[in-house]
C-alpha cells in the first residue's frame, strides 16, 4: 500500500510540475525555492553576491510575472508581468518587505556589476545580427527621422499642454517634456540635471528629484500603452506582429529558424556580443561624447551590412541573445522595481498635472510614432511603440520592460538607437534653453 501511494503522490507532483510552470519551472519545486527564499530573507542571511542576487530575482520575476500574466485586469489591461513586476518590486521595496541589505545587493548586481548592460548586449546582438540584411538596412534609414519627429512634435504638445495646466513654458519644457525623451536615467536625467545645475548654480540633487518623477511615470504608462496598443490591434493590418518594415512580399524583419540550442554555439555568442561591446567601448573611450552602446549599435549594423560575420557566429549570437531574454526578463524587471525605482520618491513629488503631461506624452509621441512611421513605410503598432512610446522611457531598463509588455523584444535594437542618439540631442538643446528660457 505504501508503494501505491508513494507512486501516486510522485505521480501528482510530476502532474503539477507539469502543469504549473513559474519561469519554466515546475510548480511544486518553484513553491519550495519560494519558501526558502522567505526563511533565507526573514533571517537577513540571503547571500551578499550574485548568488544571492540572482536567486532572489529569479524567484521574485517569476512570482510577479505569473500573477501578472495570468490575472484578467492585469494581463489585458495594465501591461501584465512586465508592469507588476516594476510597481510590485518597488512597492516591496518602499514598504520593507524586503530586507536592506537584499535591495543593496540586487542593486549592486544590476547596476555596479552591470546584468542590466550585459543583458541588452545580449538582446541587440542577438536582435540586429539575426535579421535580414536588406530589412535591417531600410528599417534604419526609415526608422530615426520617424523617431525624431514623433520627439519634436511630443516636445512642443505636452509643453503647450503643461501652460494649459499651471505650469510656465519653461518647466513644462524643461522639467517634464525633456526628461521624459532624455534617453533615462543615468544617461539621460542625471547628466541633463547636471547641466541645468551648472547654469543656475543650484544643487544637482535637488534637480534631479523634480526631474525623476516625469520619467518614472511616463514609463508606466508607456509599459501599458505598448500592452493595450498591442492587444487591440492584434488583428490590424497596422500590426506587424514584430516586424518593423512592410515589404511587398509582407514578410518584413521575419527571421530564418534558429538551430537548436548548444553548449558551443552559446558560448561563442556570447563572446561575439562581448566582442562588439568591447570595441564599442574602445570608441567610447577616443570620442566620450558619443554613447558606447551607440557605438556598438553602428559597429553590428555595420558588420551586419557587409556580411562581416559569418553565418555560424550569427545564429550563435541569436541563440544566446535569446536564452537571456527568455531565461533572465523576469528576473531584471523584478530587479528594475526592487533597486532602481524609488516609490518613495515618487509618491512625495507627483501631482496630477505632471501624471496627466505624461499621459499626454506618451499617448501624442505613440499616435505621432504611429502616423510617421506609415508615412515611411513602416508598421504603425511597431513605429508606435519603437520610435515613439520606447522614447517616454527609463533608457535601457524601460526599454526592456516596454518591449517585454508588448512582445516587440526584437525591436530592441531601434529602440536603443532611438533613445541615445535621440537623449543625446535633448541633453543638448537641455543645457542650451536652460540658458534662454
Amino acid at each position: 500500500m505504501s508503494e501505491n501511494s508513494s507512486e501516486k503522490s510522485a505521480g501528482l507532483l510530476a502532474k503539477m510540475n507539469e502543469k504549473i510552470q513559474v519561469t519554466n519551472i515546475g510548480g511544486v519545486f518553484f513553491i519550495m525555492m519560494l519558501l526558502l527564499l522567505v526563511a533565507v530573507m526573514t533571517i537577513n542571511a540571503l547571500p551578499e553576491n550574485i548568488g544571492g542576487a540572482l536567486f532572489a530575482l529569479v524567484i521574485l520575476g517569476g512570482v510577479f510575472f505569473y500573477v501578472g500574466n495570468n490575472t484578467p485586469i492585469l494581463k489585458s489591461y495594465l501591461g501584465g508581468g512586465s508592469a507588476l513586476a516594476v510597481v510590485a518590486g518597488s512597492a516591496l521595496t518602499a514598504m520593507g518587505v524586503v530586507p536592506h541589505a537584499a535591495v543593496v545587493n540586487i542593486k549592486t548586481f544590476i547596476s555596479n556589476d552591470n546584468f542590466l548592460e550585459f543583458y541588452i548586449v545580449a538582446l541587440i546582438c542577438s536582435a540586429i545580427l539575426k535579421m535580414d540584411r536588406d530589412l535591417l538596412l531600410k528599417s534604419a534609414v526609415r526608422f530615426l527621422p520617424v523617431a525624431f519627429g514623433a520627439m519634436i512634435i511630443t516636445f512642443f504638445v505636452v509643453s503647450l499642454s503643461g501652460m494649459a495646466l499651471g505650469f510656465s513654458f519653461k518647466h513644462a519644457a524643461l522639467y517634464v517634456a525633456f526628461p521624459m525623451m532624455a534617453g533615462g536615467i543615468g544617461a539621460g536625467i542625471v547628466p541633463l540635471s547636471a547641466s541645468y545645475a551648472s547654469a543656475l548654480h543650484q544643487s544637482a540633487g535637488d534637480i534631479l528629484n523634480q526631474l525623476f518623477p516625469a520619467v518614472v511615470i511616463a514609463n508606466l504608462l508607456a509599459i501599458i500603452g505598448s500592452s493595450l496598443l498591442v492587444k487591440f490591434t492584434t488583428h490590424s493590418k497596422m500590426n506587424g506582429h514584430g516586424a518593423l518594415l512592410k515589404t511587398d512580399e509582407q514578410v518584413g524583419g521575419k527571421q530564418s529558424a534558429a538551430p537548436t540550442m548548444n553548449n558551443k554555439q552559446l558560448l561563442n555568442g556570447m563572446m561575439v556580443a562581448l566582442s562588439f561591446y568591447i570595441m564599442g567601448n574602445i570608441l567610447f573611450h577616443f570620442i566620450p561624447s558619443i554613447n558606447a552602446f551607440a557605438f556598438m549599435i553602428l559597429l553590428v549594423i555595420l558588420a551586419k551590412a557587409f556580411n562581416l560575420v559569418p553565418k555560424f557566429y550569427e545564429e550563435s549570437a541569436a541563440m544566446f541573445g535569446g536564452m537571456i531574454t527568455s531565461a533572465t526578463t523576469p528576473a531584471l524587471l523584478a530587479g528594475i522595481g526592487l533597486a532602481l525605482v524609488d516609490m518613495n520618491k515618487l509618491l512625495q513629488t507627483v501631482t496630477w498635472q505632471l501624471v496627466l503631461c505624461s499621459l499626454i506624452s506618451v499617448v501624442t509621441i505613440g499616435i505621432a510614432g504611429g502616423l510617421l512611421g506609415k508615412l515611411f513605410g513602416l508598421y504603425p503598432v511597431e513605429s508606435a511603440i519603437a520610435g515613439g512610446m520606447i522614447n517616454n522611457s527609463m533608457g535601457g531598463t524601460g526599454n526592456v520592460a516596454v518591449l517585454s509588455a508588448s512582445d516587440r523584444m526584437g525591436l530592441i535594437a531601434f529602440a536603443q538607437m532611438g533613445n541615445r542618439i535621440g537623449g543625446a540631442i535633448i541633453l543638448v538643446l537641455g543645457g542650451l534653453l536652460i540658458t534662454i528660457l
